[in-house]
């Protein structure tokens, strides 16, 4: 009994660590990763450092060669064999990343079956020279019956050595090179296939990062995870884990906020300056700043000043591209027609068709346009004096930005200057926050008097 005992328990051993592709739980932040296959071409998994971002690509990698769905399922669906390409920086740390998730450990081929593919799945491998251990194929049984095909790459050959006829699903785990990227994209471009990424954001705002942060697309999306979003660490570890960090790399291995280090414009953690909303007092003042766009959006930023004690608050946002004054102006009134805004020098020009000076535009449609272009006090305008005074605010806990403005805090993670340069892309909240910081002496309290002429007048 005790000798059918023992088989049992080998037995059920065997089998749990054969097949874990079925026990696998996702976490939300995992789930969303895998639900946006649905509906977008390309994805993007930023995470930190072991927070799960490669072990979700691995398992939904598995899913589809095998085409073994889980009843949660809501990503998309192969119902039949599909050839994969997946890939690391090199052929060992794809063997010892993608390779170990998908297959099981490199060193005994015993040991291959333990990974997101089942043993029994398995149909065939085929090894690589010049890396020990390292897999060039593996084929796969999938549930319709037939054999899906697995290709290990590596970025450090180039574009070259990702380049098939055509594949249905290409998983870059780790950062890859935009030529390889891109050459990824092309080998699904006849199959309609997927392209999904997973990596930790530590080269800053590379070209790949800047493709799915600032080049929008209904193909494309980015799912972020957070050291709080895992849910495999203690409170105590999070902490612990974080504080481990050199403060330069915090973010990015913690948040999956791309590592900017000395390019970055605020190097302000962003837990010092969000507050949780508030109902603003009556006697604080307030004002609005407007950023003019249409291929860049047109962007608008609501703000408080407590002028007690200084402190700058950015309390509501307005974001949208490719529309005019009269839909701009709809959105805004309901802050209050007696809210002044403030405005950059481009309101001056004037408009090809109709030759009315942009500002006066959206005076026409009731909005409290301020009377001047935004300047400081002593007349100038410079947007370094702008974002130095940002800068010093933040740093001294006079400047704060509600936790609801999340788009915000978008811009503020990868505002950055290049070569000493201010990059001038996707910072359009910023720049309208900033024109209502200028013009904050002419900012006003909420009296509940809807009439405003439009001329600029300062707080006492």
């Amino acid at each position: 009994m005790l000798k059918e005992q023992a088989m049992l328990m080998a037995e059920l051993d065997r089998r749990r660590r054969t097949d874990i592709l079925a026990r696998y739980r996702p976490y939300a932040k995992q789930r969303d990763f895998h639900s946006a296959g649905a509906s977008y071409r390309e994805r993007l998994f930023m995470a930190g450092n072991q927070l799960g971002k490669t072990l979700a690509g691995a398992a939904e990698a598995a899913m589809h060669l095998t085409g073994r769905y889980p009843e949660w399922w809501q990503g998309r669906r192969f119902e039949k064999p599909i050839v994969m390409l997946a890939g690391s920086e090199s052929y060992e740390l794809t063997r010892d990343g993608v390779q170990r998730l998908l297959v099981g450990p490199p060193l005994t081929e015993e040991d291959w079956g333990t990974g997101f593919i089942p043993k029994a799945a398995i149909h065939a491998t085929t090894r690589r020279s010049g890396a020990s251990g390292a897999l060039d194929s593996v084929t796969v049984r999938h549930v319709s019956g037939g054999v899906s095909t697995l290709l290990f790459k590596a970025y450090e050959q180039g574009r070259g050595k990702w380049q098939a006829n055509t594949v249905d699903y290409v998983w870059f785990d780790e950062e890859p090179p935009e030529d390889v990227y891109f050459e990824g994209i092309t080998r699904t471009n006849a199959t309609r296939g997927s392209v999904a990424v997973t990596f930790t954001p530590l080269k800053g705002l590379s070209g790949v990062v800047a493709r799915y942060l600032m080049e929008k697309s209904p193909d494309r999306q980015v799912i972020t995870m957070t050291i709080d979003e895992a849910e495999h660490y203690t409170a105590e570890e999070r902490q612990r884990i974080i504080d481990s960090y050199p403060a330069h790399e915090r973010e990015a291995r913690t948040k999956g906020v791309p590592a900017l280090g000395s390019g970055r414009i605020f190097p302000v953690t962003e837990e010092a300056i969000s507050v949780e909303p508030f109902d603003v007092p009556k006697h604080w003042v307030q004002i609005g700043g407007i950023d003019f766009g249409w291929d860049h959006p047109f962007a608008a930023a609501g703000c408080a000043w407590d002028r007690d004690a200084d402190v700058f608050f950015v309390t509501k946002l307005y974001r949208e591209r490719e529309a005019t004054p009269i839909i701009h102006a709809a959105a805004l009134k309901p802050w209050g027609a007696w809210l002044p805004f403030a405005w950059p020098h481009d309101g001056l020009q004037h408009d090809k068709g109709s030759g009315e000076q942009l500002a006066a535009q959206y005076r026409a449609q009731g909005l409290a346009l301020l009377s001047e272009r935004a300047t400081f006090d002593d007349g100038t305008n410079g947007v370094e004096a702008g974002l130095s005074d940002m800068l010093q605010r933040m740093q001294t806990g006079r400047w704060k930005v509600f936790s609801t403005c999340t788009e915000w805090f978008e811009e503020f993670r990868l505002y950055h200057r290049k070569n000493g340069r201010i990059v001038k892309e996707r910072d359009d909240l910023i720049s309208a926050s900033r024109y209502a910081l200028m013009m904050k002496r002419y900012a006003r309290a909420n009296n509940g008097n809807a009439n405003w002429n439009f001329t600029a007048r300062k707080v006492l």
